[in-house]
């Protein structure tokens, strides 16, 4: 039996279920490190299995080498598995709607997502060439695009690019759902505060890139808050996975326009300049998307036991809860009121 999502609860506390014991977050995490590993051991083996068949060379490690397009599939691949698999462990291990990982209102709100994807846009844009620039007035020899006689040509090119906006996507997402989402959520079942949980993820996350530099571990760190966040703040992920989607298609495209998809840095490698600017323009993302989810009057919590018919109305925060207050109103598309009837209560290289 799948409980339904508790009425009126805040996005972290989504998971905190009638079926809801403490030892399912524990079960759940020793399920999605299993399942981690048998899908990746899977994968890489059905590689192995066609390196062995087409004689690819190999590396010094020896894992196959079938060149930049197909390996850098091969990774992300290996890290978007986890949407499937989050999804998964909430649904058969935790008993709950796997929906409720995505917002308070059991689903995608894509005309949110749509918003947020136009938001980052040139948020990430503003990063990319304040970067540069800082770089240039530094006189650091690093680039980001690397020296143009680099250029691939457009045959390689747009095998890459093709490759980058059919599965990062998934990949960034996948991040967001484990970490901002079921990792966040988790915690919620033990504690009525987000930031325990916030904290914990944005570090795990900082941890998962590896470690670089100490300026990339916490500019991921910030960039994990932040996310985290605005999951509460907007009751949904889909401001965090606009900016992680926007943030690593650019990374990754630059990367295949300039040769760079053999290169194994990550955002954890990061020099000061770009975590100087990348704070900056986190912050400005994370502004503007409080305010527009302001002007949108977004639901916060989850809909009203008396209230099924109007998914978009919320309920105002609980004291002491660690939730922000609900918006008022007739239902929008997005959760929201269709006229200005109430608002909500209170105001991120490769991640």
């Amino acid at each position: 039996m799948i409980s339904t999502t508790p009425p009126g609860a805040p996005y972290h506390r989504l998971a905190r279920t009638g079926r809801q014991r403490w030892w399912r977050p524990v079960v759940g995490v020793l399920a999605l490190l299993g399942g981690a590993l048998l899908v990746g051991c899977a994968l890489f083996g059905v590689a192995a299995v066609v390196a062995g068949i087409t004689d690819t060379p190999t590396d010094a490690d020896g894992l196959p080498v079938f060149g930049p397009v197909v390996d850098t599939a091969l990774l992300v691949l290996s890290v978007a598995v986890a949407l499937p698999l989050t999804m998964a462990v909430t649904r058969w291990v935790e008993r709950r709607p796997a929906g409720g990982l995505s917002s308070v209102l059991g689903r995608v709100r894509w005309r949110w997502l749509g918003t947020c994807l136009l938001t980052a846009a040139p948020a990430i844009t503003v990063m990319l060439v304040g970067t540069q620039l800082i770089l240039l007035a530094t006189g650091d020899e690093m680039t980001l695009v690397g020296p143009l006689d680099a250029w691939v040509g457009w045959p390689a090119f747009a095998a890459g690019l093709l490759m980058i906006v059919a599965l990062v996507p998934f990949q960034a997402a996948a991040e967001e759902y484990l970490f901002r989402g079921w990792l966040l959520q988790a915690f919620g079942t033990w504690l009525r505060s987000p930031w325990p949980g916030m904290v914990v993820q944005a570090v795990l996350f900082a941890a998962a890139h590896g470690w670089g530099t100490a300026w990339g571990f916490a500019d991921l760190v910030v960039m994990g808050l932040l996310c985290g966040w605005l999951a509460v703040r907007t009751g949904g992920l889909e401001a965090a996975v606009a900016l992680h989607v926007v943030n690593n298609v650019s990374a990754f495209g630059l990367a295949a326009a300039f040769g760079g998809l053999t290169v194994d840095e990550t955002m954890a490698d990061a020099p000061w300049q770009l975590v100087l600017v990348d704070v900056l323009v986190l912050l400005a993302y994370t502004w503007l998307v409080a305010r527009a989810a302001d002007r949108r009057a977004l639901a916060t919590v989850a809909p009203g036991a008396g209230s099924p018919d109007r998914p978009g109305s919320g309920s105002p925060g609980r004291p002491g809860d660690g939730s922000p207050g609900g918006p008022s109103g007739e239902p929008g598309a997005d959760g929201g009121p269709a006229h200005p009837g109430g608002r909500s209560a209170c105001p991120v290289g490769v991640g």
